[in-house]
């Protein structure tokens, strides 16, 4: 079945997340917009640190409190702003209209617990009335949704007993058992070998094409975003710095972190004494530069990007990139 791209569902509008520290306040999310349309694959990209997990936090309201907050701008899902909604009314809206794969499932799941048990806690925010061997059945038809192998038997396993390959799978079906429109995927193949990788990821895409929903997938690899994602945002300290369809980012990058994190890709067509690397660090999120924010890093920077940041520059169709040098390095 053909994914089929539809209206935008979700728009977030120069969004600041901030963590009051006794550094001082750390931006951790500084100014961010884009959307997500029905049925895209959307894949951010950056360092770690970058912002790109605790963007996907913001969105659900899930960010660090009380020393983290929501200081400014808008997160509308089908129009309906999230940001000033109570507790209350954001545990009506996860789960059943946006949904988050967390990338460590040894964490995700309540090692108490069996799978069944939670699989069951998720169903019941959408089948509440319905009676429990009922919602067992609707666990083990969650399970094969997944491709869990003996689904029956699972559901009465602890989380110990099963692989980690296993558990990502039943965190995807805990994810997607109230069928949301959006779902957040943190990393969900760091802790996953090579193999077991290609299989979570042609999962994903299969109940992506199945279901229509919209995919925020969130990775260090960008052999990841070449095979999942049909756009891809570039973070860097809190801010994008490119954005754009994955073709344009991969035959185009226009700003030279995403450059370099490009070359960062060890290709198997080339024969290098030592493989290339971004020199320096980010800077730290509590005491940023005034100018460009990779600026110390960049081999391209001058005085200009020292002492101003830059605005997103057009270099394409639906392809933009905050640089001064735009397009030309």
């Amino acid at each position: 079945m053909a994914r089929r791209i539809g209206d935008v569902i979700l728009e977030v509008e120069d969004l600041h997340t901030h963590i009051f520290s006794r550094f001082g306040t750390v931006k951790a999310v500084d100014g961010v917009s884009f959307s997500l349309r029905e049925g895209e694959v959307l894949g951010i990209v950056g360092e770690s640190g970058s912002g790109k997990t605790m963007t996907a936090l913001s969105l659900l309201k899930l960010i660090p409190r009380p020393a983290a907050r929501i200081v400014k701008g808008a997160i509308r899902l089908e129009g309906e702003d999230l940001v000033p909604k109570s507790e209350q009314e954001m545990r009506q809206i996860r789960g059943r209209r946006i949904s988050m794969i967390l990338q460590d499932p040894q964490t995700s799941l309540n090692p108490v617990f069996t799978v069944g048990n939670q699989l069951i806690e998720a169903i019941e925010i959408q089948h509440s009335d319905e009676r429990k061997p009922t919602l067992v059945q609707r666990a083990v038809e969650g399970l094969k949704q997944v491709k869990v192998a003996a689904p029956e038997r699972r559901v009465t396993d602890y989380p110990h007993q099963i692989s980690g390959g296993m558990k990502q799978r039943v965190v995807g079906a805990i994810a997607i058992s109230c069928e949301p429109k959006i779902i957040i995927a943190d990393e969900p193949t760091t802790s996953l070998d090579v193999t077991i990788q290609a299989q979570y990821l042609r999962l994903l895409r299969e109940i992506q094409e199945a279901t229509n929903l919209a995919l925020i997938f969130i990775t260090h690899d960008f052999g990841i975003v070449a095979k999942m994602c049909d756009r891809v945002m570039v973070m860097y300290a809190g801010r994008i710095v490119e954005s754009g369809a994955v073709r344009d980012i991969f035959n185009h990058p226009s700003h030279p972190y995403t450059q370099a994190l490009l070359h960062s890709v060890p290709s198997m067509d080339e024969d290098v004494e030592r493989l290339y690397s971004i020199e320096g660090q980010p800077p730290a999120l509590w005491d940023l530069p005034e100018g460009c924010r990779f600026a110390p890093r960049c081999p391209h920077a001058d005085d200009r990007c020292q002492r101003e940041y830059p605005a997103a520059v057009t270099v394409g169709k639906g392809h933009t990139a905050s640089c001064w040098k735009a397009g030309r390095v």
